[in-house]
């Protein structure tokens, strides 16, 4: 019997959360390998160590956390900052066994259940990481609440109430038909009955979310769905494994399995499931579909298409839009966000800098509540997000260039009125050696010197008119930047062939070993609003966006000589925020 190690890691926000490691029993010549495992809510990882015995995987060394709020992990029972918060913290586990124990993320196998099976593929949707494979088991992406309208009827008690705690009815005879696993779920001292509501709607709206866009999910998945579970819906399950976008994906239903699936009395012929695909799928070559041409086929494609066609005249569809558009018209005249935005089209460089702001502007205290909706809009508040995000990863690029003792020679090819890169230097003990903002708008030029005035930073920034998708020009900036910014621009422009010549043109221009500070979007909840309702600043076009997964938007950075190292997503999961760095 494997004897595991007691550890911590620490989490972004300085929370230090237990895992536990069973070393692998390999010869010297054995490459590394791992098998990392999140557990199911209520439990703690220690529930899952008769899988590092069990899986007849001896070579790869085993891992297994405590979530926040379980186990030995500190915090309130069954409780989160969020649920973004946990999905992070399972980010920054990766790194860390990446760095502590030397083993590389594509040497990676990750093993997840129930509540650990959500988490898992929400990460896998939103960073897009290059782990081997995937094995998830029955995901909670429906938990049977038996209660008629219980997701209303919480959300309405938490805006009352605030955050509040509700325990689990689950019985441990409902969860498997092991006696010595229910034996063992009752005396643990570890397990606790109760989940925040913050908790349990952050799991239903992410699970929402990533069975809607399970075809961003690109890492080779099995999937295994107890046949008898009392816990969760089968539905998600089986709508999420179809519209997986893995090229090598494979699923098992489990007929008569309880909820868990890991620790069934019968599991023996599961986890032989587990270890023949884990061993294909280190035998075999990666299986990760191509994305470069992903503007000109696949999912996302299509859906941009379909916004862009009309709706049939008279239809209530087309009745309802026509209704939201005279609204935003008629807020228009009482609302200088809606007014902005009309003459300078929602996504211009001047309607981000309003947001940024977050300033409510209007006619009376109507025209200030009309704004202040607007501004609250998830889309802009994603964007405000973003625009944090995109500060901290450009301080830690100009920190790793310090530490590096190398000069820091900025430019952000679309910087819109620059507010977000100008912002970033509040504070900072040196500032950069150069500054170059460059956008295709004259207004936003304009707008964008005054703001350097104002900041008092004309030593060592300008401001110029130039083209983002130009490569030659790109390609000849002086001084070489150290870090490049393209926050915003991407997102605006469906095809691949425009943003990889912009990249191409940073790829010649950035110093080796240089920085790359770059956004996507790969989910966003309002987008046929955008098309049918929104303005783009290109002539009044309807603002038609088409989403890039987060694995596409990593190929397209790689494809240019950038190699990926960190990554930060809002809440709803909107806009993602990386960096890369230059190699050759």
């Amino acid at each position: 019997m494997r004897q595991a190690q007691s550890l911590h890691f620490c989490t972004h926000d300085g929370v230090e959360l237990h895992y536990r490691h069973w070393p692998a029993t390999r010869n010297e010549h054995q490459p590394r390998r791992a098998v990392v495992m999140f557990h199911r809510g209520h439990e703690h990882g220690g529930r899952m160590a008769h899988l590092a015995d069990e899986l007849n995987m001896p070579g790869y060394d085993f891992f297994a956390w405590d979530a926040r709020g379980h186990g030995q992990s500190p915090g309130a029972r069954g409780d989160s900052p969020g649920f973004a918060t946990s999905v992070r913290d399972v980010q920054t586990f990766i790194e860390h066994i990446q760095a502590q124990h030397g083993i590389a993320e594509a040497d990676m196998v990750v093993l997840a259940q129930s509540v650990g099976a959500v988490l898992i593929a929400t990460w896998a949707h939103d960073y897009a990481p290059r782990v081997r494979c995937l094995v998830l088991a029955s995901p909670a992406f429906k938990v049977k609440l038996y209660v008629p309208f219980a997701r209303p009827g919480l959300k309405l008690m938490k805006a009352l109430r605030g955050n509040f705690f509700v325990n689990s009815y689950v019985k441990p005879r409902l969860l498997t038909h092991d006696p010595e696993r229910v034996m063992s779920y009752v005396a643990d001292p570890l397990i606790s009955r109760p989940i925040s509501v913050t908790m349990l709607l952050g799991l239903y709206d992410a699970a929402d979310r990533v069975v809607a866009d399970a075809q961003a999910i690109q890492v080779p998945t099995q999937l295994l769905i107890s046949g008898a579970d009392l816990v969760v819906e089968r539905k998600p399950q089986e709508l999420f494994f179809d519209r997986l976008g893995s090229v090598r994906k494979e699923k098992h239903i489990l007929p008569g399995f309880f909820h868990d699936t890991l620790g069934e009395r019968d599991r023996a012929h599961a986890l032989a499931r587990i270890e023949r695909f884990v061993a294909h799928c280190f035998d075999a070559p990666p299986a990760r579909p191509a994305l470069l041409d992903a503007d000109r086929s696949g999912a996302s494609c299509a859906e941009a298409e379909s916004l862009a066609a009309p709706l049939p005249r008279h239809s209530p569809r087309d009745l309802y839009w026509r209704a939201t558009r005279a609204g935003l018209r008629l807020g228009k005249g009482f609302s200088e966000g809606v007014k902005l935005g009309f003459d300078t089209g929602f996504d211009s460089g001047s309607t981000l800098d309003y947001i940024y702001r977050n300033t409510p502007t209007g006619r009376g205290k109507l025209g200030e509540l009309i704004d202040r909706n607007y501004l609250d809009a998830i889309g802009w508040r994603g964007i405000r997000q973003r625009k944090l995000n995109v500060e901290e990863l450009l301080r830690l690029a100009i920190a790793h260039l310090r530490e590096q003792q190398r000069a820091v020679h900025i430019v952000d090819i679309a910087a819109g009125h620059g507010r977000y890169i100008l912002e970033a230097l509040q504070g900072l003990q040196q500032l950069p050696d150069s500054i170059l903002l460059r956008d295709y708008s004259e207004l936003n030029v304009q707008q964008g010197n005054a703001l350097i005035t104002e900041k008092g930073l004309g030593d060592v920034a300008r401001f110029v008119q130039g083209d983002a998708f130009d490569r030659q020009s790109l390609a000849v900036l002086t001084p070489h930047p150290t870090l490049a910014v393209v926050s915003g621009l991407y997102e605006l422009f469906p095809s691949n062939e425009l943003v990889g010549n912009s990249l191409a043109g940073l790829a010649d221009a950035v110093e080796d070993g240089g920085y790359l500070v770059y956004t996507g979007q790969p989910w966003h909840p309002q987008l046929e609003m955008i098309a049918r309702a929104l303005t783009s600043h290109r002539g009044g076009q309807a603002w038609v966006m088409r989403r890039r997964s987060q694995a596409e938007m990593d190929q397209l950075v790689e494809a240019a000589g950038f190699r990926k190292i960190t990554q930060r997503i809002d809440e709803w999961g909107i806009f993602s925020v990386s960096l890369a760095q230059r190699v050759r």
